[in-house]
C-alpha cells in the first residue's frame, strides 16, 4: 500500500513562508562533535556548505523552484552529463549514443525516491539487452554513502554520488525525484522538469520509455 506522502521532494530542503523569501533549511546534522572531526564529517560540513551557499544564490537571485535549465528542449540534443560510479568509474552519456538512456536523480532520504527505484531497477533489468541504461545519481552527501552503497546494491543501474544540487545544463535538482530519457538518437525525448507527477511508475515507463526501444538508432 502506498503512502500519502508527497510525490516529490523539494531540494535543498526549504521551509514554504508565505509571502516571504524562502528561508533555506539546514540539512539533517551529523552526530554530536567530540574532539577531533573525523574525515567523514568534515566531508559532510564542506558538502553542506556548499549545499547552504546554493541555497542563499535562490534567495538573491528568485530562483527559489526553477532548475535554471534554459538550454532543455524535447527533441533538441541532450545536455552531456557525466556518472561517477561508486565503483570508480566515468560514464558520459556522450559515449552511450544508440542506447535509450534514462537519467534518475534521487536520495536515500527521499520516500517517493525510494518508492519507484525498486520498480525502475526491474524495468531497467528487463529492457537491458534492447539497450536501455539508466544512470543513478544521488543527492545524498559523502556522509550518507554507506546508506547510498546499501541501496545501490540492489539496483541494476550503476549509480553515483552528484556531489552538488547542480547537474550541468540540467540545471539545479530542486525537486526529486526527477528524471530525464534521451533517445537513441542522443536527443531529449522527456523534460522531467515539464512532469507534473514526475514519480516512476508502470503506466510511465510504458508511455515515455517502451516507444524509444522501438526506435532506430540511425
Amino acid at each position: 500500500m502506498r503512502s500519502n506522502l508527497p510525490q516529490v521532494l523539494q531540494v535543498p530542503q526549504v521551509l514554504q513562508v508565505p509571502q516571504v523569501l524562502q528561508v533555506p533549511q539546514v540539512p539533517r546534522p551529523s552526530p554530536a562533535r567530540t574532539g577531533q572531526d573525523s574525515p567523514a564529517h568534515a566531508a559532510r560540513r564542506t558538502w553542506l556548505r556548499a549545499a547552504f551557499a546554493c541555497s542563499l544564490g535562490g534567495l538573491t537571485s528568485g530562483w527559489f523552484t526553477e532548475a535554471r535549465a534554459t538550454t532543455l528542449a524535447v527533441g533538441q540534443p541532450a545536455p552531456p552529463l557525466v556518472l561517477h560510479t561508486l565503483n570508480g568509474r566515468s560514464i558520459d552519456t556522450r559515449d552511450l549514443l544508440g542506447q535509450v538512456v534514462v537519467l534518475t536523480f534521487w536520495a536515500t532520504w527521499c520516500e517517493p525516491c525510494r518508492e519507484e527505484l525498486p520498480l525502475l531497477s526491474a524495468y531497467a533489468a528487463q529492457h537491458a539487452a534492447e539497450g536501455l541504461q539508466v544512470l543513478g545519481f544521488s543527492l545524498d552527501g559523502p556522509d550518507d554513502l554507506q546508506a547510498v552503497r546499501q541501496t545501490a546494491s540492489g539496483l541494476s543501474f550503476p549509480v553515483g554520488l552528484l556531489g552538488s544540487a547542480w547537474a550541468g545544463d540540467y540545471g539545479r535538482m530542486w525537486r526529486i525525484p526527477v528524471s530525464f530519457t534521451i533517445d537513441r538518437l542522443g536527443l531529449l525525448a522527456d523534460n522531467g522538469w515539464d512532469d507534473k507527477s514526475p514519480v516512476w511508475t508502470s503506466e510511465r515507463l510504458a508511455r515515455i520509455v517502451t516507444p524509444l526501444m522501438r526506435q532506430s538508432a540511425r
